[in-house]
């Protein structure tokens, strides 16, 4: 049997598996009354059916099948809902904003308008089929950034973490050179002494510049320490340093000898390893679209948690 007969085959079992060999259309589910039919998900699983007609065996086939179906119905569960919160808060999409976003397309991918509808004959689209799935996507993206892009805060601390991590998953050392100053606590002070000191250290912080550091640092019994790597100090007063650019000065930080202030004058990671500046975009970009899909998952789970849904597949 060739692949197009196995396809056609599928969609026969389709038919009668789902809905009955008599029946051509029913619900499939419901989304707060709202109705998802038969011919919606035939209509998703089509790009998929090649992939189902692979499989070796029937039994195969109708797992593949099952699956699909499970799967879909599930997306086009969500997207109801997504679509129905964007009805209840005015979220729209215009025709103009998918022809944008065609043309968008188009042009990041050098195609002419000749080209693109070629580009959709082969995946078996017509253009408003396509349009049609685009404005849907479209509803999606605008609802989530409004609903979802508010709780997606990557800090550039956090970008410098993960550059440094993949610095040294390729075996880069992360070096950094600190001088620093000490407001040192006596062994035994009492709470109130602690607390006397944690200010003192809090107003000279508020005094320091790159420009003065040393000779404050020389005033209060500190110094340079020279190149340092990851584990050179403790943990706690590590923690002060790592979030630091060069020439940044850190807030105080307790340590077992008193109230510890850096100065990072210079960090290094190993040759032939692209700078932070040269990489940071890259890896807030994608820092940020991780983050984004987590929370866009969370987002779904809240608002299924509040829909009436039956599934009838």
């Amino acid at each position: 049997m060739t692949r197009l007969l196995v396809v056609a085959a599928i969609v026969l079992v389709l038919t009668a598996n789902s809905a009955g060999a008599d029946v051509i259309e029913r619900v499939v589910a419901t989304v707060n009354n709202e109705a998802i039919f038969l011919s919606d998900l035939r209509t998703r699983a089509v790009p998929f059916l090649p992939q189902v007609a692979e499989a070796p065996t029937d039994t195969e086939r109708a797992a593949r099948l099952k699956e699909l179906y499970d799967e879909l119905l599930n997306f086009l569960i969500d997207e109801q809902l997504v679509r129905q919160l964007a009805t209840d808060s005015g979220i729209r999409v215009t025709d103009a904003d998918v022809d944008g976003a065609i043309e968008n397309l188009r042009m990041q991918n050098n195609m002419t308008e000749a080209q693109f509808q070629e580009a959709l004959d082969a995946q078996g689209f017509t253009m408003r089929q396509y349009r049609k799935d685009l404005k849907r996507q479209l509803i999606r993206l605008k609802v989530v950034n409004e609903r979802v892009r508010s709780r997606v805060n990557v800090t550039e601390e956090e970008v410098r973490a993960r550059y440094e991590e993949r610095a040294r998953g390729e075996g880069n050392e992360i070096r950094f050179h600190v001088s620093y100053l000490l407001v040192p606590v006596g062994e035994g002070a009492s709470a109130i002494q602690v607390a006397a000191k944690r200010q003192e250290a809090v107003q000279l912080r508020a005094t320091l510049t790159p420009d003065n550091f040393e000779a404050q640092a020389l005033e209060h019994g500190g110094g340079d320490l020279g190149w340092l790597t990851k584990g050179d100090l403790p943990e706690e007063l590590e923690r002060a340093i790592l979030p630091l650019s060069a020439d940044e000065i850190s807030e105080p930080v307790r340590g077992s000898k008193g109230f510890h202030i850096f100065f990072l004058e210079e960090r290094q990671v190993g040759t032939g390893f692209p700078s932070f500046d040269e990489m940071k975009q890259e890896l807030f970009r994608e820092m940020l679209d991780a983050a984004m899909i987590r929370q866009e998952k969370i987002f779904l789970e809240e608002i299924r948690r509040k829909a009436v849904i039956n599934r009838m597949l």
